[in-house]
Formats: C-alpha cells, structure tokens, sequence
C-alpha cells in the first residue's frame, strides 16, 4: 500500500498558544542536529514549526503503514534539500516531504517514496476541509460524493469507499487553528 501523510500549522494560532522557547521543548521534540539548524536559523520560530509540519505529515504515513500510535518526536529526523523539499527519517524508513509557506500558516505533505502516484491537495477553512475533501474525490473518480462513505482504520486515518470499491490507497486529512487540508492518493 501507499502512504501518504500530511500537516498544517496555522502561524498566528502558533504564536499565542505554544512556546516553544519554553524550557525543554527542543530537546523533547528535536534532535540535536535540528535543535542546531532552529538555534542558528535566520527564523527561528518558522524552522521549529517546518520541522514539526515534516515530522508530523511522516508520523502519519508511519502510523498508516504499522496501524499503532505513539509519540516519539524525537525519533524522526528532518533534513533538509532545499527550502521547500527535504526528508525524514524513522527507523529504517525514509520520507520525501513537500512543504508550501504561506504568511498564515505550514503546509507539509510526506510520502514514503518518490514514486509517482496521482496526489490531490488542498487547503482550506477548517469548517469544510471533510465537504471539500468529498467533492474534489467525486471529480477525481467520476463517482457521486453523496455515495462515497468514509471509513476509520484503526490509527484514524480516513479511507474513502463507493460501495464495496476503495477508492484511495492513503488519505490524510489535518486541520490546525484556522485551517483545514487533506491530501489523498489515488
């Protein structure tokens, strides 16, 4: 199966409800090679929320593929290839990652490879990221959206069935603050 993971940050909402100056969050989130590239970036606040979007959107591939939660941040490792591509590493696993940056917010989206699959991506207001995620679902496969039914597996992630016929290999959907984006595989 294919995996695919995403993470939003909304800035501002990051801004006034998470410090993360505060006294032992880098060391607990970050490794030391990250906790070096945040203390000596030019932006220190939008680097701690980059490496937090790419750990995040891996995390959730991670998890799709072993069906079990945990809470290791610490344990997946960002690195970076340009400002908007970069990796993560878990284990024996490696993450590709695509990041946007807008003013108001993060946008990570993880895979496990560089295969080339059909991804579909959008970012929205949180109120309709379920409705929109549907829709857009409906154009891709030529199916009704009233007839496509979500189903949870057991890590929460969302797959999309017509009937008895699924309809994406991955499917990720995140909202922070604000906003609302999913992301999903075909």
């Amino acid at each position: 199966m294919y995996n695919i993971g995403n993470d939003i940050v909304d800035l501002q909402l990051a801004k006034t409800q998470s410090n993360w100056q505060r006294k032992g969050f880098l060391e607990k989130q970050f490794t030391k090679y990250e906790q070096k590239k945040i203390l000596n970036s030019d932006n220190p606040f939008l680097q701690v929320w980059l490496f937090w979007s790419m750990k995040e959107a891996a995390y959730k591939c991670y998890t799709q593929k072993v069906e079990k939660r945990f809470f290791a941040p610490q344990k997946f490792e960002c690195g970076l290839l340009s400002k908007t591509e970069g990796f993560v590493l878990f284990e024996d696993s490696k993450y590709c990652t695509s990041t946007s940056f807008k003013p108001s917010y993060i946008h990570t989206i993880a895979k496990e490879t560089n295969n080339e699959v059909a991804i579909f991506s959008k970012i929205g207001s949180l109120k309709n990221t379920h409705i929109d995620l549907k829709i857009q679902l409906a154009l891709e496969t030529g199916v009704l959206s009233d007839e496509i039914v979500k189903v949870k597996t057991t890590v929460g992630a969302p797959l999309f069935y017509h009937k008895e016929k699924l309809l994406t290999k991955s499917c990720s959907i995140s909202h922070h603050g604000n906003y609302g984006a999913f992301v999903f595989a075909l």
